[in-house]
Parts: C-alpha cells; sequence; structure tokens
C-alpha cells in the first residue's frame, strides 16, 4: 500500500481511535502505527520508518518533549506534528515543543461531539499531513539558497510599515527573523501568524523576551509605535485604521478567509489602504495561499514585498504562491531576510530597492 506513512504517538486510547479512523480512511495516507509511550514510539520510528510523527504534548512518564528530542536524535529532519489541548499549560509546552525542533501543531477538540471532534481533526491535520509528507528535506547551509529579484522601475521615498504573514513553521522562523533587528529599529511592525487564541499570546511573551523589538499580541485601537510589534490575536482579524497622525489596530470577527481567523490577507487590505507604497510586506514560510491577495493589492499600491525562500520554508504554501504570481521583488533564505528588510528600510534607501528590469530572475 502506497501513501504518507504516519505514526501516531498518544496515551489516550480514545485518541489512538479516533486518529485511527480518521487517517485510515484516506486513501492517500497509510497509517504504519500506533504507540502509547516512549519505548514503543522511539522503537516504530527506527523499524518502521514514518514520514509523519503525530506526538501527544502531554505523555505520561516520559514527556512529549522528551520523547521530541529522542526523535530528533534519530530522525533530525523527520516531520513532528504536534498533538495539544487548547490550554495555557499544553500552548506552553506546544511553543516549546515548536523551539525544539517540531514542525507543526494541530489543537484536540475539547466539549464537542465525535462527529464534530472527528470534523475538526481531520480539518486540521489532514492537509498537514499531506503538506509535510510529500516535502523533500532539503537542508540548505546558513545563508545559501536561491534568491529572486523582481526588480520595479521605481521605488518608493520610504517605507513606514513592515508587515509580516506566517503560518506553518513561522513561530520559529519570526524568532530567528526579528532577533536580528537592532535594538533601535526605528519602525512598527504587523504580524499575522495563523494560531488559535492563548497561543499568539504566549507566543508575542516568548518573542518579546528574546528580541530587541518588543513584541505584544495586538488589542483593538492599540497605537503603532516605532520599534514595536504587534501580532494579531487569535481567532481575530486585524486591519488597520489611520486617526489623524495616529495608525490603530482595528479587530473584527469577520468570517474566516482561506479557512483562517486570522488571515494575513485581511491584514494586508489594511496595510495597503493605509500605508500604500510606504509599506514593507514579508511572507514566511506557512501552508496554503493565505497573503496572495493581499500581496495583490499592495503590488498594485507600490508597496515592496519579500517571501522566504523554498529551501529553507517548512512548507512553501504562502510564499510560493507569491512567487508564482510574479508579486515578489525578492525571494530570499531566512537568514538574510533581516539584512533586506534593513537595507530598504534605511532612510533614503529608496533608490537602493530598485535595481533596474522588471522580471523574476534568480540570483545564486
Amino acid at each position: 500500500m502506497d501513501g504518507i506513512r504516519v505514526l501516531v504517538v498518544d496515551d489516550s486510547a480514545v485518541v489512538r481511535r479516533l486518529l485511527t479512523d480518521i487517517l485510515t480512511a484516506d486513501p492517500q495516507i497509510q497509517l504504519i502505527g500506533t504507540a502509547a509511550n516512549a519505548a514503543v514510539a522511539l522503537a516504530k520510528v527506527e523499524e518502521a520508518n514514518p514520514d509523519v510523527v503525530t506526538l501527544d504534548v502531554e505523555m505520561p512518564e516520559v514527556s512529549g518533549l522528551e520523547i521530541l528530542a529522542q526523535i530528533r536524535k534519530l530522525r533530525p529532519h523527520l516531520p513532528v506534528i504536534m498533538f495539544s489541548a487548547l490550554t495555557q499549560r499544553a500552548a506552553v509546552t506546544t511553543l516549546e515543543a515548536l523551539s525544539l525542533g517540531a514542525t507543526d501543531y494541530v489543537t484536540k477538540p475539547s466539549g464537542t461531539t465525535r462527529e464534530e471532534a472527528t470534523e475538526h481533526v481531520r480539518s486540521q491535520l489532514l492537509p498537514k499531513i499531506k503538506a509535510l509528507g510529500r516535502r523533500t528535506s532539503i537542508i540548505p547551509a546558513a545563508g545559501n539558497g536561491a534568491e529572486r529579484r523582481a526588480m520595479r522601475f521605481a521605488a518608493p521615498e520610504k517605507v513606514d510599515v513592515v508587515a509580516i504573514g506566517a503560518s506553518t513553521g513561522g513561530p520559529n522562523a519570526l524568532a530567528v527573523l526579528l532577533k536580528e533587528f537592532p535594538k533601535n529599529w526605528g519602525l512598527p511592525m504587523v504580524i499575522v501568524q495563523h494560531m488559535p487564541p492563548v497561543f499568539t499570546k504566549l507566543l508575542a511573551e516568548r518573542l518579546s523576551a528574546t528580541c530587541p523589538v518588543k513584541v505584544h499580541e495586538a488589542a483593538e485601537g492599540d497605537v503603532l509605535e516605532a520599534g514595536h510589534a504587534y501580532i494579531a490575536p487569535g481567532d481575530s482579524h486585524m486591519t488597520l485604521r489611520r486617526e489623524g497622525k495616529a495608525v490603530r489596530v482595528a479587530l473584527n470577527h469577520d468570517a474566516p478567509e482561506n479557512s483562517c481567523r486570522p488571515a494575513v490577507d485581511v491584514l494586508l487590505r489594511g496595510v495597503a489602504s493605509v500605508y500604500g507604497a510606504n509599506s514593507l510586506t514579508v511572507i514566511l514560510t506557512g501552508m496554503g495561499q493565505d497573503g496572495l491577495r493581499g500581496c495583490e493589492q499592495l503590488h498594485r499600491a507600490g508597496g515592496q514585498i519579500l517571501i522566504q525562500d523554498e529551501a529553507s520554508s517548512v512548507v512553501w504554501g504562502m510564499p510560493g504562491a507569491v512567487s508564482r504570481a510574479g508579486l515578489a521583488d525578492k525571494e530570499l533564505p531566512l537568514a538574510r531576510l533581516c539584512g533586506e528588510i534593513l537595507q530598504r528600510t534605511r532612510p533614503g534607501s529608496g533608490s537602493a530597492a530598485s535595481l533596474g528590469g522588471s522580471s523574476l530572475s534568480h540570483v545564486g
């Protein structure tokens, strides 16, 4: 039987049965086994050679984090999807798991019927397994990788805001990116990272504790300040509105877009409306194509757009969609994005960002 080979690791027999039913019903997936404890899980990783592992965050005796560390020793690049409860404690552990090398996560449903739980897990887990299981592992050297340029005939005189969109692999990518900014960084940032409530607040706190940029979970009415980054809260779209000289955060609970709330497209429409050409957008690793429509609007408004390259992305869905549409000014490895942002946002850097040409090209 062909298909993406999946190993399920969870101490709960109920959860193992739920995942078994969901995975075995999909013809593109081959369930190669389940494990209720660390010893069985690690043995099956070695023996059965899975393409993807789902791992419960809260395992008995040997924790999910410890199992993850052992899997990373055996298979450094094996995709591991954490299965997490939607609680403060589980969110903290899940973010720690992501920082230790977990690839992504799915939240467990609570207070729902079995049918609702099944649909929730099916809709959240299957696309991630398929995206991660099909990806050929590419391990680029730091600072290397393809670079693409879609240079413009003219660039804006200045940049007043940086907008960032990310999904799968985004928390780690944001940590890498934001650590590189100087303490005197002089612009505001607005960020959409696809995450549920609780997770976004904790992510903002973790980033703020380790990065020179002050990172906050955005709140209704926040005034954008230089040197601060604002992450859209889980389950809320974030957009912007201008009030005199101030630009404020506006949140809403409109319908999800691209199956996401918050959605990158919603934020980028607000950026295009308020800042237009005086904006710089960065699309990081992520599944799907959220951000594509917003980038189209920003491109028409004259804003600059950078994307993370495929080799350094966990999933090249979101940046890849922007690349294929010909909207990216430059495609760079994650390690080089901060330097490019700093170059393009320095006072008087407009001419530096416009190097001639009008079509996307590779630069080694």
